[in-house]
């Protein structure tokens, strides 16, 4: 029997949707849920819940539950800082490889959580190991298709996207009628898009109708065992407040949250949910 896979669990339902494919599979998911982050639905299911100053206790529970693999999923809001860090005596004692972790941007941090758990022995997976039913398939997800204009604005947010990508800033850019406006910051794709919605009901984003396209992609050298671009039904809700066309996302390289709830949605208003093959956007031509 293969070993239980660690679901280390921040916010939203990931969590909860990655256990019940582990459990199809036949293997089992130790759910830690990280305190002030994790789901009410998570926590109920965690078999550990803890902070961040108690890396000393995670590595004792990973060792007893006998856990080789190990899964960052969900959501972080508050990126910690070095009060939240100091706890137990395995924190204090690997407290400074922590705080270097703790500085540079959030791929840098990534890359060294990574290599926090590596040192210790732990193989650190990806929803593609373990769950890749979970990742956006290419094409037309949904019952809408793209039109002619709204496949220019995808091709236009996504190289707008690996551009902000590049600079390690965000991973999701809007372009409508052929130009660019709004790329994804601190703030995050919510924020992004409840931008947008305000640039069309003040005039400032003239246009009739759905128009527009999200897109939402990886960084161009994003390690893809973490912090995968996700869509949901919030994404639906809030695109289409902004009275976009569609949402675009990176076949295989991106996640789609409560998959038939975000279809039906998208249906429902309208919009397209499109799973990016740069293959076939660009036919015979090296791009990405």
């Amino acid at each position: 029997m293969p070993s239980p896979v660690a679901v280390i669990a921040g916010n939203g339902s990931l969590p909860g949707e990655v256990e019940a494919a582990l459990r199809a599979s036949g293997r089992v998911a130790c759910i830690i849920a990280i305190r002030g982050e994790a789901a009410e639905s998570t926590r109920a299911r965690a078999q550990i819940e803890l902070g961040w100053g108690e890396i000393g206790r995670l590595y004792r529970f990973l060792r007893e539950a006998g856990c080789k693999d190990v899964l960052l999923i969900g959501g972080v809001s508050r990126r910690p800082d070095f009060t939240s860090i100091l706890g137990d005596l395995g924190t204090l004692r690997r407290l400074p490889a922590i705080l270097k972790a703790l500085i540079g941007g959030d791929d840098s941090l990534l890359t060294k959580v990574i290599g926090l758990f590596e040192v210790e022995g732990y193989r650190v997976v990806g929803i593609q190991d373990v769950a890749p039913e979970l990742l956006a398939a290419p094409g037309v997800l949904g019952r809408i298709k793209p039109a002619e204009d709204s496949i220019r604005d995808l091709k236009i947010a996504l190289q707008a996207t690996e551009k902000l990508g590049e600079l390690d800033i965000g991973q999701a850019s809007v372009a409508t009628h052929g130009r660019v406006i709004a790329l994804e910051g601190a703030e995050g794709t919510d924020a992004m898009l409840q931008r947008c919605a305000d640039l069309r009901n003040s005039g400032r984003v003239k246009a009739k109708g759905k128009t527009g396209v999200l897109v939402k992609a990886a960084k161009p050298h994003q390690d893809l065992r973490v912090d995968l671009p996700t869509i949901g039904p919030r994404t639906v809700e809030l695109a289409a407040a902004a009275q976009l066309a569609g949402i675009a996302v990176e076949a295989g390289r991106a996640l789609i949250s409560q998959r038939e709830e975000t279809l039906r949605m998208a249906d429902a208003a309208g919009l397209f949910i499109y799973g990016i093959d740069r293959q076939a956007l660009w036919p015979g031509e090296r791009h990405g």
